[in-house]
């Protein structure tokens, strides 16, 4: 039975079925995910001597990244439901010898951060998970000190992003699949639209939200070729379930529609799919 907790079912799905897949391709996802982490960073100016929140921080590299930009005088608190992913983090940094970071397995939207205590909020797609986004945001906010910031990327709507839409529309040729009916809901998609982020942020009590447009090619699991990209998008994906599902011919007809599909995007020996986020920055309000 999932938990009467705010975030509950991604507790489960991340502790259960998204996590355990990470981890198996983390080093795959790192390299995927690094250019919209360090748009935000870049967005962020994280300063040397600052304490740093980084939401949603998984594995940690991007938490590792912060604490090498706040300097040994600076701190970075990684927050992540997954609680395998946070052994990971811990294990990365003490390995690394970095010791100004640190880590909570632990839900953002609930946690009591220490009011006032940091610069800076940022995630690398940690956001769109929360069952109340304001709620969670407000209680970010309590953790900034009048002034701080919070710098995230999130991803613009899946139309806008072929690297998942194109395997979906591929595959829905074939074998019927379930399509949340609330668009908003927790999920990779939730903050598509920008003008109603910058609301809710707005709502939590900050000021100044805005959301820059950032494109890039994707390149599927770090640079790969056709083959191990069609593995890697097919066990990362929302699709994998489903495939699991269906008979052996039906799941062989889906995942040569989706090679057909992906094939015309490998370039150079290398599957690069047009991507779009949003890079939102906000302020929290500046109290006297």
């Amino acid at each position: 039975m999932t938990e009467s907790r705010p975030n509950a079912e991604q507790s489960e799905y991340w502790n259960t079925i998204a996590g355990p897949k990470w981890l198996d391709l983390q080093h795959q996802l790192d390299l995927q995910l690094a250019p919209y982490g360090r748009a935000a960073l870049e967005a962020a100016h994280p300063a040397f001597d600052e304490s740093v929140v980084d939401v949603g921080c998984g594995c940690g590299a991007t938490t590792l990244e912060l604490g090498k930009r706040v300097g040994e005088t600076g701190r970075v608190l990684g927050v992540d439901i997954a609680s395998a992913m946070i052994a990971r983090a811990r294990a990365t940094a003490e390995a690394s010898g970095r010791r100004n970071v640190a880590f909570e397995c632990t839900d953002a939207q609930t946690f009591p951060f220490a009011r006032a205590s940091v610069g800076l909020v940022y995630s690398r797609f940690g956001v769109m998970f929360f069952a109340d986004p304001v709620a969670a945001f407000r209680n970010l906010a309590r953790a900034l000190r009048p002034n701080g910031r919070l710098a995230f990327v999130c991803w613009q709507s899946i139309h806008d992003n072929p690297w998942m839409s194109v395997p979906m529309m591929a595959a829905m040729q074939h074998i019927t699949l379930d399509i949340p009916a609330d668009p908003h809901a927790p999920g990779p998609f939730a903050f598509a639209d920008a003008e109603r982020v910058c609301g809710m942020l707005q709502a939590a009590g900050f000021t100044e939200a805005r959301a820059s447009a950032f494109r890039t090619d994707m390149l599927i699991g770090g640079g790969a070729p056709l083959e191990q990209a069609m593995d890697f998008m097919l066990r990362i994906s929302p699709l994998s379930r489903p495939l699991a599902e269906v008979d052996a011919a039906t799941r062989h007809t889906v995942i040569e529609a989706i090679r057909r599909a992906v094939a015309s995007y490998e370039v150079g020996g290398i599957v690069r799919m047009p991507s779009a986020a949003w890079i939102i920055t906000a302020q929290k309000e500046a109290r006297p």
